[in-house]
């Protein structure tokens, strides 16, 4: 296992378009373990493939006790709409308030290659937004309504 570099706001790999993942080898296997210490180590809740340099469409997310390992994912439904604060490993000391929806039901493959549904709500509703828009070069910063640094955060407190 390894621990990956995470791309900065900055770098085109992270507005470029991922490739879907036509077949799970070794090396996506390799890449989701990778990604998880990757998580660990930084301290997130998620990370997509592009963000370590890799344009495939592979997201994970771990959130308390749930963990997903998602290849090929898609948003299925949504419903609601909430507006929080949100944060990004690739665009480091900023945070930005975004509206997304206040559910969302995913559907995505797993490493064994059996396609499965996730769904939540609140902040893992946010992460799956979040991840999945990675997998198309979309960072939250296009997204949010206001942006603010870690001392303005403080301020407002």
């Amino acid at each position: 296992m390894a621990i990956l570099n995470i791309l900065k706001e900055g770098d085109e790999t992270l507005r470029k378009k991922c490739r879907k993942v036509e077949e799970i080898t070794p090396r996506i296997l390799q890449l989701l373990d990778d990604m998880h210490d990757t998580l660990e180590k930084a301290q997130g809740v998620g990370l997509a493939a592009p963000q370590v340099g890799i344009l495939r469409r592979i997201v994970i997310v771990e959130i308390d006790d749930k963990k997903y390992e998602m290849i090929n994912p898609e948003i299925v439904a949504t419903k609601g709409k909430q507006e929080e604060i949100e944060a990004c490993l690739s665009v480091p000391e900023k945070y930005g308030s975004v509206v997304r929806p206040s559910w969302v039901k995913v559907r995505a493959t797993d490493r064994y290659g059996n396609e499965f549904e996730a769904e939540g709500t609140g902040l893992m509703a946010r992460c799956f937004c979040h991840e999945l828009d990675h997998l198309d070069g979309i960072l939250y910063i296009d997204k949010a309504t206001e942006t603010f640094t870690p001392d303005e955060i403080e301020d407002a407190e």
